[in-house]
């Protein structure tokens, strides 16, 4: 097992005034054993920063380190990394057990029966045991997946590379997939760089999540670390679904200001705003599950029309408007309302985020908690009372 360490790494295309930065000052420490996801809207860099750490790319300035040895001129097939691409790759004319051979035989001195030997492992640990005499044309979406990670698998190798593998994989197999792929990762303990676009994928799998847009990296931290604390405007919009409401205002003296109505801000949100000034844009964000009906009028609280609901079962989708402002509210499915009804909701002040209107930056974030189950220790025992 080993880590992965990127430095300043930049990635430009083309030459002079008309060169493309698809990469631009990344650094990333990957951890022995941990499942990085690098996660961000198409065109963010995400891939060739993927394909940079593999050597499928050639780094234009920075380093890529793995087990502590750079290899920017190390050839891909010396830097001891095994690649699942989005389209499978398989060999259409050999049978599964050849798909998964293959590399071995042209990258290591193992001899037929130990090679063997490790396909049939592979093969068992993914339940594909009874289809290595079968050829790719044969196999399902799911069991061609398999196939692509049996073959990156039995390489046993540093560090493996994933280029959005669940991609081409219907949603209920997707789901599935992700469970098991999760599962295949605590059993070999391998680092994992894995790259998507689907925010869910990233939050649900990912030990760290690094958020990319415009080839600059956004944010690095956990799941719930991105979710909670944004580091600025785009990653609370990009990460979670539905998605932020951020509804641009102006600071007043008291709070912020969005045409529509005013919403007032705590001493200590005053405070962590102190660098701006009244009449600076400003950002004000809350997550629709945040958002409370309520009958009860208060300052922190505002009417809005109904113009669409989206039942979702154990949720309803409440698409708000009141002027310009239009913003999303996800409330209980019990919770019985219709278009062109008029709400009432309330910003609960512990759970408003603000952004600098200019930079997007983080001005501060909502309050976390975090509750253990009842019944339930630290160490995972049960608790049965004093």
């Amino acid at each position: 097992m080993a880590n992965a360490t990127l430095t300043n790494v930049t990635k430009r295309f083309g030459d002079g005034g008309d060169a493309v930065v698809a990469v631009d000052d990344v650094s990333i420490e990957i951890e022995d054993g941990e499942f990085i996801v690098l996660v961000g809207p198409s065109g963010c860099g995400k891939s060739t920063t993927l394909r940079l750490i593999a050597g499928l790319e050639t780094i234009s300035d920075g380093e890529v380190a793995i087990d502590q040895r750079v290899v920017n001129d190390v050839k891909p097939k010396n830097r001891d990394i095994a690649m699942v691409f989005q389209n499978y790759a398989l060999y259409p004319q050999r049978t599964v057990h050849g798909n998964m051979a293959f590399g071995l035989r042209m990258t290591s001195d193992l001899s037929d029966s130990k090679i063997d030997e490790r396909v049939e492992q592979t093969a068992s640990m993914l339940s594909i045991s009874d289809l290595l005499d079968r050829k790719p044309a044969a196999l399902s979406g799911g069991q061609q997946q398999r196939v692509a990670l049996g073959r990156a698998i039995v390489r046993d190798p540093a560090l493996f590379l994933m280029d959005e593998p669940l991609s081409n994989l219907d949603a209920k197999l997707r789901t599935q997939m992700r469970t098991e792929l999760q599962e295949l990762h605590q059993q070999l303990g391998t680092a994992t760089v894995y790259v998507t676009h689907d925010q869910t994928e990233a939050m649900t799998m990912g030990d760290r999540i690094a958020v990319l847009d415009g080839g600059t990296l956004q944010q690095i931290g956990t799941p719930l670390e991105c979710y909670y604390e944004p580091s600025n405007a785009f990653v609370a919009g990009f990460i979670g679904s539905p998605s932020m409401n951020q509804i641009e205002g102006l600071l007043t003296s008291e709070g912020i200001d969005t045409g529509a109505f005013a919403y007032p801000l705590s001493d200590e949100q005053r405070a962590a705003t102190e660098d701006a000034i009244t009449g600076d844009s400003i950002t004000l964000g809350i997550r629709p599950e945040d958002v409370v009906l309520t009958d009860t009028p208060d300052e922190r609280t505002v009417e809005l029309r109904v113009n669409v609901v989206e039942p979702m079962g154990s949720d309803n989708l409440l698409h708000l408007q009141k002027d310009d402002v239009e913003m999303t509210a996800s409330v209980s499915g019990d919770q019985i309302v219709s278009g062109g009804d008029t709400v009432r909701v309330r910003f609960p002040e512990k759970r408003v985020h603000a952004f600098d209107g200019k930079t997007g930056a983080a001005l501060f974030n909502r309050e976390r908690t975090e509750q253990r189950p009842p019944g339930l220790l630290a160490d995972g025992g049960e608790h049965h009372g004093d």
